[in-house]
């Protein structure tokens, strides 16, 4: 991979932008999502949850948050 030099951080921002990808492209994406969960596993338990209010539901969220962040 070669050094870029750019004048300014939109040029640079420019220059992250994949137009035209191609099978390679892809393929390194996919790597990299393979490697970030290896990395932070993410697991979301199924179903679907029913909570009589907002702060049931928040509550759920923070001790489901807890669980996960401690993995």
């Amino acid at each position: 991979m070669s050094v870029q030099k750019f004048r300014t951080f939109s040029e640079a921002e420019t220059a992250l932008w994949e137009f035209h990808p191609d099978e390679s492209y892809f393929q390194r994406v996919s790597l990299l999502w393979k490697a970030a969960f290896h990395l932070h596993p993410i697991y979301c338990r199924p179903g679907i949850f029913r909570f009589r209010t907002l702060t049931d539901a928040q509550e759920a969220r923070r001790k489901e948050e807890q669980v996960m962040g401690d993995g």
